[in-house]
């Protein structure tokens, strides 16, 4: 394991999919209910990831499932309709997240230094 290796408690489930890197990123700097996460995932990802409802809820179960996001406790009740339930992220969520995007960090270097290598 190279000295910035996550540890392996954290590596457990990577690589993630597309879309929950980016259902964990949008709860990053806090709790979201689930068309605010529909919402930023789009946001975030310029239009080319779009969440279904049916999959979105599905992916929220399965983080649930795994412990890395949870309820908040905070319902959003916005306009007519029913209440809303905001998820965050867990310590143990983060820790993925983190590793992730560190993963993801040294795919980018590792590609950026052999353009530089095979251009020399």
């Amino acid at each position: 394991m190279s000295p910035s290796a996550p540890p392996a408690a954290a590596r457990h489930g990577l690589p993630l999919t597309e879309a929950t890197y980016l259902i964990l990123l949008t709860l990053a700097p806090g709790a979201r209910h689930g068309y605010a996460i529909m919402k930023e995932v789009g946001t975030l990802s310029d239009g080319r990831v779009a969440l279904s409802t049916g999959t979105l809820y599905g992916a929220i179960k399965r983080l649930l499932a795994e412990g890395w996001i949870q309820r908040s406790g905070a319902v959003v009740i916005q306009g007519p309709g029913r209440p809303r339930q905001a998820y965050n992220l867990t310590r143990a969520g983060r820790r993925v997240l983190k590793a992730e995007s560190s993963r993801l960090n040294s795919l980018v270097s590792l590609a950026r230094a052999r353009a530089l290598l095979e251009g020399a």
